[in-house]
């Protein structure tokens, strides 16, 4: 074959050769966009399935932490702890036993709810503390349950706000944005 007949024969391929290219690198965009978006919709169903099942555990999450900021608020805890003949060093030393104890229980709810929820739910405990000691500061050495239970109750109405609200409408403004 002489060079001119390989010119001949090449300038002959050269058409198919583009037309195939072009054919090949077509498929390949359209097989690929195919994939990603059957990717993209099996990522959205495995979603919709998580969220069908972490739906009600994220749920159950914001009603224990809900229940918990409920019974550490200072006058529901005072009275479900306060009993007759306790002493106010006694009455202190149970309830904060008896938050931490509560917070211990619903620790790991905290994987459920957002990092700002969690906090707030911490930051109501803290206070919460803090007021009970508060209150114990402030009652005279030797008294009685009865007279730290006032002190709690007159220290909690001072504030604006319970620390315990503020954080369970926190969690209610959370679970709205669920829906």
């Amino acid at each position: 074959m002489t060079g001119d007949q390989l010119f001949q024969v090449l300038l002959a391929l050269l058409p198919s050769v583009v037309v195939f290219l072009t054919a090949y690198y077509m498929l390949r965009q359209l097989l690929a966009s195919r994939s990603r978006a059957e990717n993209n919709r099996m990522m959205a169903d495995m979603k919709q399935e998580d969220r069908k099942h972490t739906l009600p555990l994220r749920l159950q999450a914001y009603e224990r932490l809900t229940l918990f900021l409920e019974r550490i608020a200072p006058g529901a805890l005072v009275f479900r702890v306060h009993k007759n003949n306790m002493t106010a060093r006694m009455l202190h030393a149970e309830l904060l036993a008896t938050v931490r104890e509560e917070f211990e229980h619903n620790v790991t709810q905290q994987i459920y709810v957002s990092e700002r929820a969690w906090q707030q739910v911490k930051m109501a405990k803290e206070e919460t503390v803090r007021i009970i000691n508060i209150a114990a500061e402030g009652t005279p050495e030797g008294s009685n349950g009865t007279a730290l239970s006032q002190r709690v109750f007159e220290t909690a109405a001072k504030l604006s706000h319970l620390p315990t609200q503020q954080a369970i409408l926190a969690l209610k403004e959370e679970v709205r944005k669920l829906f």
